[in-house]
């Protein structure tokens, strides 16, 4: 009796069981049939600030079918997440158009890769293939000095050979088509020396080449141009506007050339950075020192404080690792 018992149950469980085992067996065979049909990438290219209708590409041939089936099946290029969408499809033709103008600059600033990123969809049966546009960046901006008027302050006492870092000028193409080099006017008392930092940025260092006498002359004004190595190549002027000082037998002597921190990302505001030193062995007001960023890329002005009676650094943004991990700044 026991025996016929345990049969009885095994039994009654295992046609409990059945139906749910075969339920969920076709719920996944329907759900199956219900995923779509994903297919391999489509890539083009386009200039940047290419007018509306150019055509792309032919996504009809690219995917071996006629501008007739584009336009039954419903065909439509859908963007990712709230982007703008720059392309349409020429259901006449089959081809991809340029929509709207694209500006590379205000779509990816000064990323080296600048990619549209799409699908497109297939409609009875879905069909959906991924879609990468390339925008490629033109010379359409000219190299740029924030200020129009570099002012220096020049001591007639300064040795042949001392240098002086100007201000950066910044152009919003990328690669040849960014800032390439620097000009300065034919004068008697500089040379130009163009160097690059560790970003790949060309920057200009006026070098003395003759020493300078204010009674002679207080003033000197010289023309810096920067040029990009874009085709057609363009360009921007800055004056230097020079003023000699009378001979000062001392210099502020920073208490070490280089400074080197390491800051946490997302440090908070009024974080301090590094506090940086400079004596004068001169008396009274020209002993006094006081600190300002000589050098600071546009990235960075935002970012930083330097008090110009202390010469503390302090952090007066959000410092992010994934916009930058490097940051030069110079102070005098």
């Amino acid at each position: 009796m026991r025996l016929i018992g345990v049969r009885n149950f095994r039994s009654s469980n295992m046609e409990c069981r059945m139906p749910s085992v075969l339920l969920s067996l076709l719920i996944l065979t329907f759900l199956s049939f219900d995923l779509p049909a994903v297919h391999g990438d489509l890539s083009y290219t386009v200039q940047e600030e290419t007018k509306a209708q150019y055509v792309i590409g032919n996504i009809a041939k690219d995917l071996g079918t006629d501008a007739t089936k584009l336009k039954t099946r419903k065909a439509r290029v859908e963007t990712e997440g709230s982007s703008k969408r720059y392309v349409d499809i020429n259901f006449n033709t089959g081809e991809l158009i340029v929509s709207e103008t694209i500006d590379r600059e205000k779509l990816c600033g000064s990323r080296l890769n600048c990619n549209l990123n799409y699908e497109l969809v297939l409609e009875n049966p879905l069909e959906l293939h991924r879609m990468s546009i390339n925008i490629l960046d033109i010379n359409d901006n000219a190299p740029k000095f924030i200020k129009e008027r570099i002012n220096l302050e020049i001591r007639e006492s300064a040795d042949k050979g001392q240098r002086f870092r100007l201000d950066e000028a910044h152009d919003s193409d990328i690669g040849q088509n960014g800032v390439t080099g620097y000009a300065l006017e034919k004068n008697d008392h500089f040379a130009l020396s163009v160097q690059e930092n560790k970003n790949g940025r060309k920057y200009a260092e006026l070098v003395l080449e003759k020493e300078l006498d204010r009674e002679q002359q207080k003033d000197i004004d010289l023309i810096l141009t920067a040029v990009d190595g874009g085709i057609p190549q363009r360009s921007g002027t800055a004056v230097i506007h020079i003023t000699v000082l009378d001979a000062n037998d001392n210099v502020p002597v920073f208490s070490q050339t280089v400074y080197k921190v390491a800051l946490a990302e997302n440090a908070a505001i009024g974080t301090e950075v590094v506090t940086v030193s400079a004596e004068d062995a001169d008396e009274g007001a020209n002993g006094a020192v006081t600190y300002e960023f000589s050098h600071i890329p546009d990235n960075a002005k935002n970012l930083f404080t330097i008090h110009e009676l202390s010469g503390k650094i302090k952090v007066n943004g959000e410092i992010d690792y994934e916009e930058e991990t490097y940051y030069e700044i110079g102070v005098q």
